[in-house]
């Protein structure tokens, strides 16, 4: 429906197809456990089925509605599917739709304080809130001498840190002949790509990133990480970050912070602290033990799009010290001029990271803490964390399952005792059959399943439905 004069919808007609989304939305959730939750299609599938050309006259709403039940929907992995269990949660909710909607209606461009400030403000205070509910430093709050900022994903805040970092070592030297040669990072062999992938995008060279050995909790050994640092500067090299991890990606592995950060301290090395999805877990006191030391990093950076009921994508990013990221990132063209700005008086947000164009994504986030509250954030924290640990329980106590890692949170990495090829054969099966989605890792050599627990509505049914599921593919696959 569109207005014949313009070809706009206008606002009557998008009230009206507006209520007949949020019907169809509403609908898909209701439905959700009907459909196969890894895409069954082919590949070429989907695209096989969309015109080679656009359409010259404009289409309804109902004919797209249409394509998207008949081409689209077949072509979804349902990641809001509570037997979904594959790589990690992306668990959004209701309230962090609706502020998704909101954001889009309101169309803010909020790349500084002047063209929005509602939108600067609000995120200043959303940030403040969460150190509370987290239970970080208060050196990360906006009131100290830090801050934080809702970047896109946890990739890009490393690749903030390095840089920010990289302008601290070098003294705003980084473009100077041979100055980002003499640089080196360290990470754990844990540590996620997305690290490797910024020291390369910032220009410090893969050859310069050292890959720090894990113990048998798959967890850095500081030790090593020292002895690495005391090598390279004697070899005249200049270390400047490390990147330690609350809940790597293959095992949900932590890092010892607190060791971790005194040798930073001696060394004057940015420490980093990625706490991507487990950082969810902090809203709850008593799992705060795991993050102990954290007081010691330069920056810290969480997800609540992957256990905080916050849809994709919104990543949370905190700066010890907020003058290293503004004194690396600002760059001030004549059309941004304005007087809040100049006095100083304001955040310009688009100063503390890569990109000058922000979207209002702390609204989001502002509805989801609003409508759980801390309590009610901490009670679905705390039952994910239970199921994964009754799912550890029926792993142990059978004969033909073992674990990887004593999970400390909601990720249970497991394995068949039997080869790396029936287990692989295993996943695979439950897969195909659309009841389930699992992924699987390598560690210490052997491949490992990985049963996530973090969807919204997932509930104790749905994972003991997945392990009755699993010893009865097992069997299947034993006896094809």
């Amino acid at each position: 429906m569109k207005d014949k004069e313009t070809f706009h919808m206008s606002p009557s007609q998008f009230r009206e197809e507006g209520k007949k989304m949020i019907d169809w939305i509403a609908d898909y959730y209701e439905n959700i456990e009907n459909y196969p939750v890894l895409s069954q299609v082919e590949p070429g599938e989907i695209i096989g089925q969309l015109p080679d050309s656009p359409p010259l006259k404009g289409e309804s709403m109902d004919k797209m509605m249409d394509d998207v039940n008949k081409v689209i929907m077949p072509g979804i992995t349902h990641w809001q599917s509570p037997d979904f269990y594959a790589f990690f949660p992306a668990n959004t909710s209701f309230p962090a739709i609706l502020g998704e909607m909101l954001s889009s209606g309101l169309g803010v461009q909020g790349m500084i304080w002047a063209t929005s400030p509602a939108c600067t403000e609000l995120e200043t205070r959303v940030m403040d809130w969460l150190v509370e509910m987290l239970g970080l430093p208060r050196k990360f709050k906006s009131t100290s001498t830090g801050g934080g900022v809702i970047q896109d994903t946890a990739s890009t805040s490393v690749l903030t840190a390095i840089i920010a970092a990289r302008e601290k070592a070098t003294q705003f030297e980084s473009n100077a002949k041979g100055a980002r040669q003499k640089l080196t990072a360290y990470v754990s062999t844990q540590t996620h790509s997305s690290v490797e992938k910024a020291i390369k995008m910032a220009g410090i060279g893969k050859e310069n990133l050292r890959l720090i050995e894990v113990d048998k909790s798959f967890a850095m050994q500081s030790n090593l990480l020292k002895e690495q640092i005391g090598k390279d500067i004697k070899e005249g090299f200049i270390p400047f970050f490390v990147c330690a991890t609350i809940g790597t990606t293959s095992s949900n592995a932590i890092d010892p912070i607190k060791e971790i950060g005194k040798i930073c301290k001696e060394e004057n090395i940015w420490l980093h602290v990625d706490a991507a999805m487990s950082g969810t877990a902090m809203l709850c006191p008593e799992n705060r033990k795991w993050q102990e030391g954290v007081d010691l990093a330069d920056s810290y950076c969480f997800n609540p799009h992957k256990w905080m009921f916050t849809n994709f994508d919104c990543d949370c990013f905190w700066i010890a010290d907020r003058k290293h990221l503004i004194n690396t990132f600002t760059i001030l063209p004549e059309y941004l001029k304005n007087k809040a700005t100049e006095e100083g008086a304001v955040f310009d947000y688009r100063d503390w990271h890569v990109q000058l164009g922000r979207r209002f994504r702390s609204l989001k986030l502002w509805f989801v803490i609003r409508h759980y509250g801390i309590e009610g954030l901490q009670f679905h924290v705390r039952k994910h964390i239970n199921m994964a640990q009754q799912f550890t329980e029926w792993i142990n106590q059978s004969n033909d399952f073992e674990l990887a890692i004593n999970p400390p949170f909601n990720l249970v990495c497991f394995r068949h005792k039997a080869s790396d090829e029936f287990n692989m054969k295993l996943m695979n099966a439950i897969n195909e059959s659309g009841k389930a989605f699992l992924t699987h890792t390598k560690l210490s050599g052997q491949v490992v399943l990985r049963l996530s627990i973090g969807q919204t509505n997932t509930e104790e049914k749905h994972v003991e439905e997945i392990w009755e599921l699993i010893k009865k593919f097992t069997i299947n696959v034993l006896n094809p």
